[in-house]
């Protein structure tokens, strides 16, 4: 057999790249930021650029700035010469925009103390965790075995944001075997988990499903109960859980009637009681933080043209300008090379961002004239009437990549006089109707849920009636189809929503 040899080489080779300047790679991070990113960012570069200061909405200096330009500088008018710089860029580098950059934020450290710091370091902290908030509660009950402790606080590391304990014991003896404090043995563990259940507030949580969870709140109500029909009602309201709990998720009113035999005002009495239990209880120590969301454009009727017109939603953003002393020092003749190269660089970084900044708005209030344009019908009558907008024919309009357009909506929200929107859904494909007229795929959602809504409860459509529905309203699609949208749209089966 031949033996085997490596070797190494060198070797020249020509060849063309392209790649993104650190200008463009900035162009394309603000591009695709939405308001409240936005604000966060300028504050990051002016805390790196000494050149660059915040213009805070409401000051003087912003209302001056507002009052010389009329606005002019908004994105709305756009001037032809940024136009036509912004399509030479697209076509120059518009596909390597699809790749995304990694923000490239730094913040500089002086030494200095920050007032944006100290407020950040004033304001509250975040709340404690479900499991931090658990093990306090366990700290104080009385448990007297060392062993059930150290398996109780050991246990409520495992318990979920729904306040579920459902990984088995076997696996939490075998991941503890190394630790010490206790004998991990099963019976231990069963026991911890038993005082858990019976210590932890609210009831509920360290249950190992969410029938166990209901049923320990469940009970818990019929212990404290004193009104004799109530806590009749409480425990039909056990039996349903403990003996009829898959039934009752199938919504087979009807078949439980029937092996219990009772009337169905008993039964609606169990069914209210049980929709008064929690089955994740853990939420209600954690509950979901809820985001703060500031639009990107705001659009309104203009009863005079009869037309909707858009602004961008800025009146409460910081707005940024290079520094006058700054600029000033660049003229200042008595300023070294080092400090003038500094300064001069400082300057070049600030204008950089505004001009980002002031092409992000440009572009984005072009998208925003185009969708007001081909989707007006939305604004008049509803979701039923949008209409299918490709990105690619959006780009193709305003002669721009179409990863731009889709930096450019990406996060942004609308605040229309239908409410507050998200601005991606106005961008999908389509099919057309029996007339011949197109419509959004989205549109086609909410005639769904137009149509489910409007369905007879006690007798609701199965996917296939549904799809009959809507082919009388000229829209033809499969039942699969159906199925897809109602998944979508959170709508349940046709069996799930009937009302006994």
């Amino acid at each position: 057999m031949a033996g085997m040899r490596f070797e190494t080489s060198q070797g020249m080779k020509l060849g063309q790249t392209m790649g993104l300047s650190p200008k463009l790679i900035q162009s394309a991070e603000i591009l695709q930021l939405n308001a409240m990113e936005l604000q966060e960012r300028l504050e990051l570069e002016v805390e790196k650029n000494i050149a660059l200061e915040l213009v805070l909405p409401g000051s003087s200096e912003d209302t001056e700035r507002r009052r010389e330009t009329g606005r002019e500088d908004s994105p709305q008018g756009g001037g032809s010469d940024e136009f036509e710089r912004l399509r030479r860029m697209e076509r120059q580098y518009g596909d390597q925009w699809n790749s995304d950059g990694d923000s490239r934020r730094a913040v500089r450290n002086t030494g200095e103390r920050d007032a944006k710091m100290d407020a950040m370091a004033n304001a509250p902290s975040r709340g404690a965790s479900l499991v931090d908030q658990l093990l306090e509660q366990w700290s104080f009950a009385e448990v007297h075995d060392p062993g059930v402790r150290a398996a109780g606080a050991r246990i409520i590391e495992y318990i979920d944001d729904d306040g579920l304990m459902q990984t088995p014991l076997e696996t939490i003896r075998e991941q503890s075997a190394h630790l010490q404090g206790c004998d991990w043995a099963l019976a231990t563990l069963q026991s911890a988990l038993t005082r858990l259940q019976a210590e932890l507030e609210p009831r509920g949580i360290g249950a190992t499903s969410v029938r166990e969870a209901l049923l320990i709140e469940a009970r818990l109500y019929l212990d404290a109960e004193t009104d004799l029909d109530r806590a009749e009602a409480w425990g039909d309201a056990i039996e349903l859980l403990g003996t009829y709990y898959d039934d009752i998720l199938q919504n087979r009113i009807p078949k439980i009637r029937d092996k219990t035999g009772w009337s169905a005002e008993r039964l609606d009495a169990a069914r209210a009681f049980l929709r008064r239990l929690d089955p994740s209880p853990g939420r209600e120590l954690v509950p979901p933080e809820s985001t703060l969301i500031i639009p990107d454009v705001v659009v309104e009727y203009d009863p005079e043209s009869a037309d909707y017109t858009a602004r961008l939603a800025d009146e409460l953003l910081p707005r940024v300008r290079v520094s006058p002393d700054y600029e000033a020092m660049m003229k200042e003749i008595e300023l070294d090379a080092k400090a003038r190269s500094f300064v001069a660089e400082s300057v070049r970084a600030a204008r950089s961002i505004i001009e980002a900044v002031e092409q992000r708005n440009t572009t984005l209030m072009r998208v925003v004239r185009v969708v007001l344009a081909r989707q007006r019908e939305w604004f008049e009558q509803g979701p039923q009437h949008l209409k299918p907008l490709p990105m690619v024919e959006v780009a193709e309009m305003l002669g721009i990549h179409v990863a731009t357009v889709s930096r450019a909506v990406s996060e942004k929200w609308m605040q229309t006089p239908r409410g507050l929107v998200p601005m991606r859904p106005f961008f999908s494909l389509g099919t057309e109707n029996a007339d011949g007229e197109e419509m959004s795929w989205n549109a086609v959602k909410a005639v769904v849920k137009e149509v489910v809504d409007g369905e007879d409860k006690a007798k609701p459509l199965s996917d296939r009636e549904i799809a009959e529905a809507l082919e009388k309203r000229g829209i033809t699609i499969a039942r699969r189809t159906v199925v897809k949208y109602r998944d979508q749209l959170g709508i349940l089966s046709g069996p799930l929503r009937k009302r006994h």
